[in-house]
């Protein structure tokens, strides 16, 4: 596959990816509530899944990016490529998102804000910095530890779009009251580029511990996969096939 495409194709799922599932966040979060708002990030990846899945593989997250270049699916190069057209695809969702906004009658996105993440005062609960920390650590561990089980066979790329949109819900419920739920380092970015003051100030916390959180998941899964044929169900002991 040219590596264009598939660079092209990554920056057009995080773009979605950022403008509906902040959007939601920021325009409707009061009515959506936490579970509304989860889905809509949740959906936004089963769409962007079963759409550009084929071509680069749907990560739109330099966390799962570098949970695939752990894993040896990924080389150095496509993960650069990879994370530079996720990060430009975030601020585009994130542009787009914040002239919407400023086009409505809401008093611009500096009072809605863009669906920043935050810790103490920018947490809706007061989670401390270490506290972020651990849960946005925890949180992409899942998210990404499930996302590299479910896309190793290809018997389940059928269901897979759907078990990582629905997992992204999921961490996404815990997540929003916590910390507002990054996960995704260029979904936390864009946003605090444009906020600024305490949104960039603490940005550095959604960008390290997701990427990880996504290393650990690639390390851990990599444990369990057998070192001679490559599967997370195969029985080492038994598997006869030549190194």
């Amino acid at each position: 596959m040219n590596s264009v495409k598939k660079y092209l194709a990554e920056a057009i799922g995080t773009m979605v990816l950022v403008l509906f599932g902040c959007g939601s966040a920021a325009v409707a979060g009061s009515v959506l509530g936490t579970f509304g708002i989860a889905m809509a990030f949740g959906l936004s990846i089963v769409a962007m899944a079963y759409v550009i899945g084929n071509i680069s593989g749907c990560h739109v997250n330099p966390a799962v990016s570098i949970a695939m270049l752990i894993d040896k699916r990924l080389s150095p190069k496509d993960f650069i490529g990879y994370v530079a057209a996720q990060t430009v695809g975030a601020i585009i969702g994130i542009s787009l998102l914040a002239l919407i906004i400023n086009s409505a009658d809401l008093g611009g996105f500096a009072v809605t804000g863009l669906g920043q993440n935050g810790f103490d005062d920018a947490s809706a609960v007061g989670l401390s910095m270490i506290g972020a920390i651990i849960v946005e650590i925890i949180l992409t561990f899942v998210f990404v530890f499930t996302i590299l089980g479910v896309t190793a066979d290809e018997k389940k790329s059928a269901v897979a779009g759907i078990v990582i949109g629905l997992t992204l819900v999921f961490v996404h419920i815990m997540g929003i009251p916590l910390t507002g739920t990054s996960v995704n380092p260029a979904r936390s970015l864009a946003p605090a580029l444009f906020i600024g003051g305490l949104a960039l100030q603490q940005v550095w916390v959604f960008i390290v511990a997701p990427l990880i959180g996504g290393s650990l998941a690639a390390v851990v899964y990599r444990f369990f996969k057998c070192e001679k044929c490559g599967k997370d169900a195969c029985e080492k002991d038994a598997c006869s096939k030549d190194v």
